[in-house]
């Protein structure tokens, strides 16, 4: 496989925490983001929707559980609430 130089500039506590989880991982960096670059699916949102269809019907013909879009709505207001507690950005 042909291997391309990349220069990829991150804030330096993001560089810090790339090379602590690599050698915690026993790998290098370059080894570490070539197997997060891989395991990263990246969906168009028509296959975003199409995936979520997907799982809610699984969720419904397991459970029955039928959310209507109140209930969604909810449940997403509860989600971001937990997540800004936590700190942590949400982009939906």
């Amino acid at each position: 496989m042909a291997v391309t130089e990349a220069i990829i500039q991150v804030p330096q506590d993001v560089h810090e925490a790339l090379v602590r989880i690599a050698r915690d991982e026993g790998m290098s960096v370059r080894t570490y983001l070539t197997r997060l670059a891989r395991s990263a699916d990246v969906f168009t949102e028509e296959e975003r929707r199409e995936q979520s269809e997907r799982a809610l019907a699984a969720l419904f013909a397991f459970s029955g559980y039928n959310p209507t879009p109140e209930e969604e709505a909810e449940a997403d207001a509860e989600l971001r609430r937990r997540f800004a507690q936590a700190g942590i950005p949400v982009s939906w």
